[in-house]
């Protein structure tokens, strides 16, 4: 699968020649790098960082270069780079397997596995993993496999059957291990995954700062009601635990999955798939606290949702998955990269309000939008790795189909069947798939038809999905093609009536794109908008927009209804016509994952409702 046009193309492209560079840039500049070429010293320099588990920065970005550079498209820079980091790995690696530049100094405060709920080293591991597993299937480069293998090992030794049933406080390493179990054969892996999993509830974990729900350690995985603590590390989890369904076919690890999953969706995801309410510990709060300035909605959280997204599609083939992967893709996941690719959201609210500082309580400055690094930056190297194995999640082949699961771009081979698409989704809702070569027998193309989407046309005759799938079964010949169309009408949403922070307001959306209002598209104070349903169907589509050619904004004509004294914006004065009353202004809606690439001004995705 290859993404050769559109938006994603777009964004593989930034990726590549913006991001990349940027993040190898600031991974040599924080210390990274010396952090690992350090411990080849006699006398090594203090470690760089203020958190152990730096080399996941590393091991993250590296998992995005092999996919770049196993397509070609990495330029002598980037090569050279991935050369080096895996050259240290090589040279730095303990004789026993252990690897993690911050517990291998000899000044190190704390002793390897000490430390097993914040040191992070199973985390590092995972994500080592991921990343040797990237080079050997994208560039046939089997030298951080082997690396890898050594360190996986040696937690095998120490964490395997009968032996320490300690568990590490931030899961990842279990869907990793799964997916070094698939590429090498080797059964210990899964089995210890596996054991990972099971642990969790059972007070193996030492507790420090956070309570046990925090770490997803409160109760056994299967008995937890519903996702909770720290937004990422549950996501993460249950993507582990899918991906072992997926090996063993434990029904009951699917049923928690399903009520876990499905409870998520329905109470506690952001209208923009965004995951995590709480700053104070980076959690996913309780059902409906979902408050829009405070909305915490981490871009690895964001990832994390996908990831698991993904895994469940595949275990069960249900579209409803992959409705939540495509809001993630294109809103909670999007906005946490510039529109230029150097900067970057680490928590993604859905309201900035005028006087809004964007930094935390122990900071004494800061950015007020977005930044180029962070003192903890996972994020930006998540972007990294996402974003260039976008292809992955276009299509599957499932019995003898071929499964379209996001609509881009594209070129789609199987062994049976090739297929290029056209379309300029999610802008637009045509989408051209043509048949280059077919079997000589029966085969069917699945198209995935969005819930949000009504009056589907195929071919332009009316037709209705089956759980989300529209499927046409033929013996296919060169030059066929289909026309899909999924009209794309402006509409508001209203959130559930038990959520508080957004009861009285709306949101806007088109397509798979949720919208917001910023004050530089507004004439009037944003906080007085009122929008109604007359409003939104009369919204006008336009385009384009300079940050992104094509892309689709929308203009609105809102009423203005001052809430409170017009002395609270001293930028509208008293001759503006906010001043004197209920009048109606024009607005511009600009996507949601656009906003922040201007001005730091104020900004809403949930708007008054008339």
């Amino acid at each position: 699968m290859r993404i050769t046009g559109g938006l994603l193309r777009h964004w593989q492209d930034r990726n590549r020649q913006s991001t990349i560079p940027h993040t190898i840039e600031q991974l040599r500049s924080a210390g990274n790098v010396d952090n690992l070429s350090r411990l080849l010293l006699d006398d090594p320099p203090a470690y760089r960082g203020r958190y152990p588990f730096l080399d996941t920065d590393l091991y993250k970005t590296l998992e995005g270069l092999a996919y770049e550079i196993g397509a070609g498209g990495a330029d002598a820079g980037v090569r050279e780079f991935f050369d080096e980091v895996v050259g240290l790995l090589e040279r730095v690696q303990a004789e026993d397997g252990y690897l993690n530049s911050f517990f291998q100094d000899p000044a190190a405060a704390k002793k390897p596995w000490e430390d097993l709920a914040w040191g992070h080293e199973l985390y590092n591991l995972g994500h080592l993993i991921q990343a040797a597993v990237a080079a050997s299937r994208r560039m046939g480069d089997g030298r951080l496999l082997d690396v890898a293998v050594q360190f996986a090992d040696l937690a095998v030794r120490r964490f395997g059957e009968g032996r320490d049933e300690a568990t590490c406080g931030h899961p990842e390493v279990e869907m990793a291990l799964v997916e070094l179990y698939r590429e090498t054969g080797e059964r210990d892996y899964l089995i210890q995954a596996s054991l990972f999993v099971d642990r969790r509830g059972h007070g193996h974990l030492k507790h420090r700062i956070f309570s046990p729900e925090y770490f997803q350690d409160h109760l056994p995985f299967r008995d937890l009601p519903s996702v909770t603590g720290h937004a990422v590390r549950m996501a993460y989890l249950a993507a582990g635990a899918t991906d072992l369904y997926l090996e063993s076919g434990d029904r009951t690890l699917l049923d928690a999955l399903d009520r876990l999953w499905d409870d998520m969706v329905a109470t506690k995801l952001y209208l923009t798939g965004g995951l995590g309410s709480r700053h104070s510990d980076e959690a996913i709060g309780d059902r409906y606290e979902l408050p829009s300035e405070r909305a915490y909605s981490e871009t690895c959280a964001a990832i994390a949702t996908m990831q698991w997204a993904w895994r469940m599609f595949v275990a069960t083939g249900g579209a409803k998955y992959l409705d939540v992967f495509e809001r993630v893709l294109f809103n909670a996941y999007a906005v946490g990269l510039s529109a230029d690719g150097k900067a970057f959201f680490y928590d993604n609210p859905l309201q900035r309000r005028p006087d809004h500082e964007q930094r935390s309580g122990a900071e004494t400055g800061g950015e007020p939008l977005r930044r180029s690094w962070f003192t903890c930056p996972c994020c930006p190297p998540n972007i990294v790795r996402w974003m260039a194995q976008l292809g992955d999640y276009v299509a599957v082949e499932r019995r003898d189909a071929l499964c379209i699961a996001l609509y881009a771009e594209s070129r789609i081979e199987t062994d049976a069947l090739t297929v290029n698409v056209e379309t300029a989704y999610p802008w637009d809702g045509d989408v051209r798939l043509m048949v280059e070569r077919a079997p000589d027998r029966p085969y069917a193309i699945k198209l995935r038809i969005p819930a949000w989407a009504r009056d589907v046309t195929l071919d332009g005759e009316p037709v209705t999905a089956e759980d989300g799938w529209l499927t046409v079964e033929r013996n296919w010949a060169e030059g066929d093609a289909l026309r899909l169309h999924l009209p794309m009408p402006v509409r508001g949403h209203v959130s559930h009536p038990r959520l508080d922070a957004t009861r009285g307001a709306v949101g806007v959306a088109r397509g798979p794109l949720v919208y917001c209002v910023e004050q530089q598209d507004s004439p009037a104070p944003v906080d007085d908008l009122v929008l109604s349903a007359d409003h939104i169907a009369a919204a006008d589509i336009s385009s384009p927009l300079a940050e992104l050619p094509g892309a689709v904004v929308l203009r609105l004509a809102p009423d203005v209804v001052p809430a409170s004294s017009l002395e609270l914006y001293p930028e509208f004065t008293a001759e503006h016509p906010a001043a004197k009353g209920t009048v109606t202004v024009p607005v511009t809606l600009v996507p949601y994952f656009l906003w922040g690439n201007r001005r730091p001004e104020a900004m809403r995705v949930w708007i008054r409702a008339q």
